[in-house]
């Protein structure tokens, strides 16, 4: 490898031309998520590819591809989904999204997550989410997902209204087998007892009556309207309560008791119902009413009095446990959400249990190790409040809903604020902060700062976005970018940041960590953008007018081991919707505590000649994976992923010493072309060091004089100010150079000699060290007489004569006049001395100045509008006397 300058050099130390490009189906997600892994069998690159398994089971999974084994060979698919489950619950595996969600254990094997795992009771699918602890052989060793088996334990009886209004009866029917069959019917499960009232009140059948799902959708099928002229609403319930909830009826001691109670009209016992709500609130009976307008909608009626009256009648909160329906054939448009809200009633009898809070709450939508616990994101708990599931060895916490309720906000509930987006963790004097992203919050986004104490959580500060819609915490990461153990900075991407043409710009927001809290430092931001939507560019067209358009710079955030090798960890940022979706990633170094605030290289997709869709949308650089001693980069998009292989960095220092290493020119060394003059030797010495290993070559060119635009010095055997030499340098290596002064040269300041180097070849082998100069500056002074003291000062005397008389009147081109010049110095040595002669052009008339000089040259005066003459060149010694 060769050092090769010139001008100006840019650290680019990452090789875009020699990557490893990994490829799969675009519409499996493929490279969704990347991880550098290692074990006893090599190398690997893990790719996520959450959607694989098309076009029906996509289950998702994961796939080890090797590195480092000379020609790529294919990915091998781990078939993990098949070895991920809970037992004792029903699984659903399809669409989980398996490998949306991949981190590396730092004790060795990795985790995978699959956020849409689901699983089934009754009819129903509850998406909790799973993550697999994978060992380094790549073997599912255990599997996390907040589910509870199927424990039925509910007593549900059903009133219906069956007076004359309700009609047609076949609808009631078919709710009730809508809604039976949704639900896991035994004597150790769910018990179902139907009620029918009008009049009067019909026992249909006990709770302990059947002991089957099938059973009981046979006896409801055969229920008949029993029809009557009122409605008595207060007492079906409580003869429901009073009756069909005893033990003799089939209830059971301990189980939650639940009503639904369907009707179509205002009860003519109304006077009677509160007294019959609160009883039944006394026995802890939790109630859903449906009302049913379809005979106020063919009557025309108002339906404000009875919609009211069953409004009171359900449990709170009213609006989780009311429904109506415009009639009754739009039963069974409820029949879901009715079924989903009774079934999160089950086995909540232990307070301590947050089962049917989880639901839905896509545990493993992220993830990431700290010190002691391992985090998972689960955004869809608390109806998309979201949390984070808290797991350290067997102990698993999972915050009730108001963990994470800040004093100043309790009043602005946090509806889908989707805490545990992104999960990350910070160290500081031993100590372990837990950071979680809500990028929903007030609209804006939060991040929230927490520790654990004794398994509480204690939060110790917020950050709040700046932007509405911005996705503010949507991805975090923390960094130690000077290796001493403790975090530096927090990054916090807000990928959807609108910039100045409404286009989705994104930003990164750049946080110190001082003692236990975050300080806001900077923020960063991609280069400009055309944004397609409002079609200004060529590349736009009216097929991608409305796609998102912008950079999404932020998407992805991932702290790097030092890819310089100066000594700082870096960061590397992924902007996955530049240039046209095709993505780019930008890589930021880090300096002391912090990292600089202009990006040190930027790679676009196709930048290694492979272009991958939404490049930069996952990113990890932590090993070194082809053994040069160098940290490499990994960027997934989506239909593959790339490795980047980082290049070694030299460390260059010259010297430059002369001799002589000052120009006298009263004592000439030389002679060139037959003409006296000065020469001068320089020795040019390289010390080279390159941070991994050792050996390269350089190229350097030097230049003489480089401040002046004609230089006063040439090269000896050339008439060249510049030259331009190749060395190689192993460690340390010095090269001579010799040059000479021209005989025409000025004292006004020094001799400024340039040295300029780089590599030979700077696409391949190492780089320049970024943080030092390439170019380096020596002067050569000039010597001057001015005997022991250190500078020199002189005494001009200087005195004019004409040779006319009185005033000098011009009447002519043709008129002439002379001017006499002495210039004498009393003391040191004078140089570059001048005499200038200034005249007046308010007149047309031309004046010529005309002058005899024995002692100058014609050519060292100049003339424009005024003459300037050199003086004794090079200088005026002491005593001597110039006449122009």
């Amino acid at each position: 490898r060769q050092l090769f300058v010139l001008g100006f050099c840019v650290s680019f130390n990452v090789d875009v031309k020699n990557s490893m490009t990994f490829s799969g189906p675009v519409e499996d997600m493929f490279g969704y998520t990347v991880q550098q892994y290692e074990n006893e069998e090599g190398k690997w690159v893990l790719i996520g590819s959450p959607l694989v398994g098309q076009p029906k089971n996509k289950t998702g999974d994961v796939y080890k591809c090797p590195v480092g084994r000379g020609k790529p060979l294919p990915c091998i698919k781990l078939d993990l989904p098949v070895n991920t489950s809970i037992p004792n619950v029903t699984e659903v595996k399809e669409n989980m999204t398996f490998g949306s969600t991949l981190v590396t254990n730092p004790n060795g094997g990795f985790l995978a997550c699959g956020p849409l795992y689901a699983y089934r009771c009754g009819h129903l699918h509850y998406t909790t989410g799973i993550c697999s602890d994978v060992s380094p052989t790549f073997q599912v060793v255990n599997s996390i997902a907040p589910v509870r088996e199927c424990s039925t334990q509910l007593d549900i009886v059903i009133v219906l209204d069956g007076s004359n209004s309700i009609y047609p009866w076949e609808s009631v029917t078919a709710f009730l087998n809508d809604l039976l069959e949704r639900m896991d019917i035994g004597p150790k499960q769910t018990q179902v007892g139907i009620v029918q009232y009008g009049e009067n009140v019909t026992h249909e059948f006990n709770l302990n009556k059947y002991s089957s799902t099938e059973e009981v959708l046979v006896a409801a099928n055969q229920i008949i309207q029993r029809g009557g002229r009122q409605t008595m609403t207060a007492l079906g319930i409580d003869t429901a309560r009073k009756e069909a909830f005893t033990e003799a009826r089939g209830a059971r001691r301990g189980v939650k008791k639940v009503m639904v109670i369907v009707t179509d009209g205002e009860s003519h016992d109304n006077h009677l119902l509160n007294k019959v709500i609160q009883d039944c609130e006394d026995e802890n009976i939790q109630r859903f009413s449906i009302a049913i307008l379809g005979s106020y909608n063919r009557g025309n009626l108002s339906t404000e009095k009875f919609v009211e009256e069953i409004k009171s009648i359900a449990s709170e909160p009213t609006e989780k446990h009311f429904f109506n329906v415009s009639d009754e054939l739009a039963l069974v448009t409820i029949v879901e959400a009715l079924g989903e809200r009774i079934f999160a009633l089950e086995a909540t009898a232990d307070q301590s249990a947050a089962s049917f809070e989880m639901e839905m709450s896509q545990t493993g939508f992220s993830a990431h190790y700290s010190q002691d616990w391992v985090m998972l994101g689960a955004v869809g708990a608390y109806d998309w409040n979201g949390t984070v599931v808290m797991q350290k060895a067997n102990q698993i916490i999972i915050p009730h809903n108001t963990t994470f309720n800040v004093e100043s906000t309790k009043k602005n509930e946090p509806l889908a604020s989707y805490l545990g987006y992104t999960v990350n963790s910070a160290t500081v004097s031993g100590a372990v902060l837990y950071i979680a992203g809500q990028p929903r919050y007030n609209h804006t986004g939060q991040v929230v700062i927490y520790r654990m104490d004794d398994g509480d959580i204690k939060i110790l500060q917020t950050l709040s976005g700046e932007q509405i819609g911005s996705y503010f915490g949507s991805v975090l990461t923390t960094i130690d970018i000077d290796k001493d153990s403790n975090t530096d900075i927090l990054l916090v991407g807000a990928p959807m940041y609108m910039g100045t043409e409404k286009e989705e710009q994104g930003k990164v927001y750049v946080y110190a960590l001082n003692q236990t809290r975050f300080e806001y430092q900077m923020s960063l931001e991609p280069i400009k953008q055309t944004c397609c939507s409002s079609l200004k560019h060529n590349s736009c067209t009216k097929e991608n007018k409305n796609e998102p358009c912008g950079a999404r710079f932020g998407t992805a955030i991932a702290a790097v081991r030092d890819l310089n090798l100066d000594g700082f960890d870096d960061i590397v940022i992924g902007a996955p919707l530049e240039d046209d979706h095709g993505g780019a990633v930008y890589i930021y170094h880090g300096s002391g505590k912090t990292i600089r605030k202009e990006y040190a290289q930027r790679i676009p997709s196709g930048g290694d000649g492979k272009t991958l869709k939404f490049f930069g949308q996952s990113i990890h650089g932590e090993m070194d994976l082809n053994g040069d001693g160098l940290t490499d980069v990994t960027i997934g998009g989506l239909g593959g992923a790339a490795l980047f292989w980082s290049r070694d960095v030299a460390v260059v220092k010259v010297t430059m010493n002369f001799e002589p290493n000052k120009v006298n020119i009263q004592k000439k060394n030389c002679r060139v072309e037959g003409k006296e003059t000065v020469c001068i030797n320089a020795t040019v010495c390289f010390d080279v060091k390159l941070k991994s290993k050792e050996d390269t070559i350089y190229i350097y060119r030097v230049t003489l004089d480089s401040l002046r635009q004609i230089s006063r010095s040439f090269f000896s055997g050339t008439q060249e100010r510049k030259i331009q030499r190749n060395i190689t340098v192993e460690e340390s290596e010095c090269t001579k150079l010799s040059f000479y002064m021209l005989d025409k040269h000025d004292f006004r300041d020094s001799v400024r000699i340039t040295l300029d180097f780089n590599l030979t070849d700077p696409e391949n082998g190492p780089v320049l060290d970024d943080s030092l100069p390439n170019s380096v500056h020596e002067y050569i002074p000039f010597a001057k007489d001015c005997g022991n003291k250190e500078k020199c000062i002189s005494d001009l005397a200087l005195k004019v004569s004409t040779t006319e008389k009185g005033l000098l009147i011009v009447r002519s081109h043709n008129d002439k006049f002379n001017v006499s010049l002495t210039v004498k110095n009393k003391k040191d040595s004078a140089y570059n001395t001048r005499t200038i002669l200034k005249h007046f052009t308010c007149v047309s008339a031309l004046i010529l100045f005309t002058f005899s000089s024995k002692a100058i040259q014609k050519d060292s005066c100049e003339s424009n509008h005024n003459l300037t003459c050199k003086v004794g060149y090079p200088f005026l010694r002491r005593g001597e006397e110039v006449r122009l």
